[in-house]
């Protein structure tokens, strides 16, 4: 049956081959048609009008974004960047050193312009309330039961922490952006060569989160050397205070790391992807290395009781509520 969404767009009668998707209901399909390329985008959950129009803000931008082929509720048809993931590219020392900069390029672009002034805003009350999870679904589905308040504490702890030293919502923050969602696009120049896949869930928000996300990915171990070299790289580009700047990476760093503990351990007990669990023990590290910051004391203090590491015990117990593959 013809597709008219496709068939509007003059791709009905292209071969269609499905692209792994993410953590998301988003489903990803690249179809060709001789030499020409797109990717077909449904996401019936999610907005796709936001999607395009951040899209085009990006690319106004200079940046490297899908461009809009075609667009319908729920469906996008997409620019096809190809298939460059750094994290596929990032396989020596000197090669990712060099893709982590381009990437960290890419940001020091987008923070020089203000963000679309009606996205949320990511500040200290609404980063400390997500941090609830760790205690709903990480540590209560390993078979702890934290110290009771320990939620509330946490968040409260947290909030006072960001507002401290991270408080500022200035720039538009990406969310998840890492490896698996940054292509390199060499025959580009400048922050272009680095290509942005997922950016529906942008805030407006401070300009350490994209970078903290970069360089500690839950998905794979980046080279401490490439880590200093992203941040002094930022810092030689933006001018930025370096230590105000490092606190804050800290502090969203561990901000972040705990709401994905909670993420994945939701992930793996309500919609059977227990792969994810695989990937706590990286985060757990990024984790205990973001609060030993001084800056941490109180939340570290707080979390020591109410977090079990995650022992092999722990992650097998995690994956239980699963259904079998």
């Amino acid at each position: 049956m013809t597709d008219p969404f496709l068939a509007d767009a003059g791709w009905a009668d292209a071969t269609a081959t499905p692209i792994a998707g993410d953590a998301s209901a988003r489903r990803y399909t690249r179809l060709a048609r001789g030499a020409a390329r797109a990717i077909l985008m449904d996401d019936p959950e999610g907005d796709t009008a936001l999607f395009a129009r951040l899209s085009r803000h990006l690319l106004s931008l200079g940046l490297s974004a899908p461009k809009i082929l075609a667009e319908a509720e729920g469906r996008l048809l997409l620019e096809d960047l190809g298939d460059g993931l750094i994290a596929r590219l990032a396989t020596d020392p000197e090669t990712e050193k060099r893709l982590y900069l381009a990437a960290t390029d890419a940001l020091v672009a987008l923070h020089r312009h203000a963000p679309p002034p009606d996205l949320p805003r990511a500040d200290p009350q609404h980063l400390a309330a997500m941090t609830d999870l760790a205690i709903t679904c990480y540590a209560t589905n390993a078979g702890l039961a934290p110290p009771p308040g320990t939620k509330e504490a946490c968040a409260q702890a947290f909030e006072r922490a960001l507002a401290a030293h991270a408080p500022e919502t200035d720039v538009m923050i990406l969310r998840d952006y890492h490896a698996e969602n940054i292509l390199w696009l060499p025959e580009r120049e400048g922050p272009a060569r680095a290509g942005l896949l997922d950016f529906q869930d942008a805030l407006q928000g401070h300009r350490a989160y994209d970078l903290v996300s970069l360089i500690e990915d839950a998905r794979r171990d980046v080279a401490p050397e490439t880590a200093e070299a992203a941040i002094r790289h930022y810092l030689a580009e933006t001018r930025l205070p370096e230590t105000p700047f490092r606190t804050a990476l800290a502090v969203l760093g561990a901000q972040r790391n705990l709401r994905i503990l909670g993420v994945f351990a939701r992930l793996a007990a309500t919609r059977g992807k227990p792969g994810y669990i695989d990937l706590i023990p990286r985060v757990w590290g990024h984790l205990q290395a973001d609060l030993r910051h001084p800056a941490l004391a109180e939340i570290a203090a707080i979390l020591h009781p109410a977090l079990p590491a995650p022992t092999p015990e722990i992650l097998q117990r995690l994956k239980s509520p699963c259904p079998t593959p």
